[in-house]
């Protein structure tokens, strides 16, 4: 298997993930695996329908999550946020900073 090990358990940790498409736009999903995702994004139908007519598309963004439940909630709540947010949390990523330190990124009820 490919994918990350967590220490604590033997289960693969989970991504949530964005990348930038040729366009510009961005597109964010979940995977265990990023490398394998980028790859399926470039040149497989497994690519989501979305980046297929926007090849190639770059990674900008990851965050690791606990669990697929987590990695799903966190995609949903980046999904929600407006295009320059998102750009907004890329460029602090860029610059070192954790979405620990956007409050309005977090997950609601978290």
């Amino acid at each position: 298997m490919n994918c990350i090990q967590r220490p604590e358990t033997d289960r693969p940790a989970w991504f949530v993930y964005i990348v930038q498409c040729a366009d510009g736009t961005l597109y964010t999903g979940i995977t265990t695996n990023i490398a394998r995702r980028i790859t399926e994004h470039n040149s497989s139908a497994k690519g989501a329908r979305y980046t297929r007519s926007r090849r190639p598309v770059m990674l900008v963004y990851r965050e690791t999550c606990r669990d697929r439940s987590e990695a799903s909630k966190r995609e949903y709540a980046i999904k929600q946020l407006s295009p320059t947010r998102k750009r907004t949390l890329v460029k602090a990523s860029e610059k070192g900073f954790s979405a620990i330190y956007f409050p309005s990124y977090s997950i609601k009820g978290q």
